[in-house]
């Protein structure tokens, strides 16, 4: 034949078929008369590799510049940038757990780095900021328009597929990471993409595995980690052929292309409701409830998470009737009522399951009459946080734009601001678009901190992405989800959908909210308590008709304050010790 193969086989005792390894073979060619190794990779070596890469603290603008004044890829620092000396919370800030270096994806995406510390906690990939600082350049922002959302659960399936960020700016998780090692986030400026994507992969190749964070892991080079096939890697860092590249032969752009590979399989693999160091289910007070009264814990085939979430409710209530439920009163793995990683009673008892049935509690009209908005008891909250992943998926309008721009600017003045049209916008893209890489000098008023010095400033979410040219991948995914709302009549213009798209955002999930404070988009919230009080006032608003293109299940709200206890338990209840 010419050539001879030896499949290794790994710890993870992956079989390889003959045919299969010819296969590979024809892949990656083998000259006649010369024998290689065919060294098959480990199935979970991405996400192991992965999570090197969102430690890496090399790839910022920051590093770059440390370059260019005559350091090499593998020098210490002599100092490092400012934005990482603290880990920025609502209240006083943390030492940053890597002071001295430069931005990396974790600065922001938090897990066990502030466990120890005094006012810090457990993070479910998620900052402690209202918005999430970033390095300073010469635009002046010293934060992004938001804060950082959380990781874990991110890139669950859904119909209709992925639309990630607050805004839906991105299709894949693939883009979402490529421009967040290309963009602002890491010091770089639109514009700048090709210098970004040149110096990663000038990183890459002159790595020599002896920095913080190889030494955490594999320890090698990132040159012969991406060959796959060296017999110097260790097994659960030997990466399958799909993920492999030539770091030495290959371009910028194929280097940096297996960088967001390798990265989007370590964010695609962070979950809830995993497996904790001992190999024990790590699930919430809420899912023990449904394990212990035998109540489905996903919706049947075929069946919506909303109809799930209904079906749900029938069910607790008939067996509340019946007197036949179970309450939670320990943790299954600890035996005793505590969480490891949340200041709260590990149980589900009596006022967890008010909360529970008002939340999924609908009304029967919209509005609620007077009467039912006296006696409360209705959440409506599975309109846009079905069971069991507690989001949608879906784009809303809950007012929370409108809340912090009449705080800052006096009342109703949101109702006021002018919002160009379509063809206004089109006409004028410098004057009202966010900046891209292929448009560096758009101004994105509509993409910014709002400021009581420049009343033009706010942050329109959604509408900013929809119809936009520079945004070519979402677009279908968005449209989709705007003309859903009109259903069964036809779908409306896309001048009419941008206007319905003013202050939407993505509707996050509720699951382990303890570990992601502060909440919403902007931070604006510290505590659940204060959550729900918002709602009841823009549901108020929302009937009112004072909410400037609020969405339509805020008018079901039906709450009094004698419904918040409950409701904060049975968020409460969605927490978890995530590892």
């Amino acid at each position: 034949m010419g050539c001879r193969l030896f499949a290794q086989s790994t710890t993870r005792h992956v079989v390889v078929s003959a045919g299969l390894a010819w296969a590979a073979l024809l892949m990656f060619g083998c000259p006649a008369g010369k024998e290689e190794n065919f060294v098959v990779g480990t199935p979970d070596a991405a996400e192991s590799v992965g999570e090197r890469l969102f430690l890496e603290t090399r790839f910022a603008q920051a590093f770059k510049a440390f370059l260019d004044s005559g350091g090499k890829v593998n020098d210490p620092l002599p100092a490092g940038d400012p934005v990482l000396d603290d880990t920025q919370t609502i209240d006083q800030p943390l030492p940053g757990p890597f002071a001295g270096l430069t931005m990396n994806c974790r600065t922001c995406h938090l897990v066990d780095e502030q466990v120890p510390t005094p006012g810090g906690g457990m993070r479910t990939y998620a900052d402690f900021a209202r918005r999430s600082p970033v390095p300073e350049r010469a635009d002046g922002k010293p934060t992004t328009p938001r804060n950082s959302p959380p990781l874990v659960n991110a890139s669950l399936d859904r119909p209709g597929g992925l639309l990630l960020h607050f805004d839906a700016e991105f299709a894949t998780l693939e883009d979402l990471i490529a421009a967040t090692f290309t963009g602002r986030n890491f010091g770089w400026l639109p514009g700048q993409k090709a210098e970004a994507m040149h110096h990663i992969a000038t990183v890459v190749r002159g790595d020599n595995g002896q920095n913080d964070p190889a030494q955490q892991f594999d320890g090698q080079p990132y040159r012969i980690l991406f060959t796959g096939t060296d017999p110097a890697i260790p097994e659960d860092f030997r990466l399958t052929s799909e993920f492999r590249v030539a770091v030495d032969s290959g371009t910028d752009q194929q280097i940096f292309d297996a960088i967001v590979k390798v990265v989007a399989a370590y964010v695609n693999s962070l979950r809830f409701s995993k497996q904790d160091d001992n190999g024990n289910p790590i699930r919430a007070p809420f899912d023990i409830f449904l394990q212990l009264n035998s109540l489905p814990s996903q919706p049947a085939a075929d069946e919506s998470p909303l109809d799930y979430s209904r079906r749900l409710l029938q069910l607790v209530q008939t067996r509340e009737q019946n007197n036949t439920l179970q309450f939670v009163t320990a943790n299954p793995n600890t035996s005793d009522r505590k969480f490891q990683f949340h200041d709260q009673d590990f149980t589900f008892g009596v006022q967890e399951l008010q909360g529970l049935k008002i939340f999924l509690a609908e009304p029967l009209t919209l509005p609620p009459s007077a009467t039912v908005l006296a006696q409360g008891g209705i959440g409506n909250c599975l309109a846009c946080h079905p069971a069991p992943n507690f989001t949608d998926f879906q784009l809303h309008n809950t007012g929370v734009t409108q809340r912090e721009y009449d705080t800052m600017h006096g009342g109703e003045q949101f109702a006021l601001l002018f919002i160009p049209t379509l063809a206004q916008r089109s006409a004028e893209p410098q004057t009202f678009l966010p900046a891209t890489d292929d448009h560096p000098h758009y101004q994105e008023p509509f993409r910014a901190i709002p400021s009581v010095s420049n009343p033009q400033l706010t942050d329109l979410g959604v509408w900013n992405i929809f119809a936009n040219p520079d945004f070519p991948a979402p677009q279908a995914k968005i449209r989709a989800i705007l003309c859903a709302e009109h259903v069964p009549q036809p779908c409306p213009d896309d001048s009419t959908l941008l206007d319905e798209a003013i202050a939407r955002f993505k509707t996050p999930s509720l699951r382990d909210l303890g570990h992601s404070a502060p909440y919403m988009h902007n931070g604006q919230f510290d505590t659940l308590d204060a959550i729900i009080g918002f709602y009841i006032g823009a549901a108020a608003q929302a009937r009112q008709g004072t909410l400037r293109n609020g969405a339509g299940a805020l008018q079901g709200i039906a709450l009094t304050q004698g419904d918040l206890q409950p409701l904060v338990a049975f968020l409460k209840s969605l927490n978890e010790d995530y590892q």
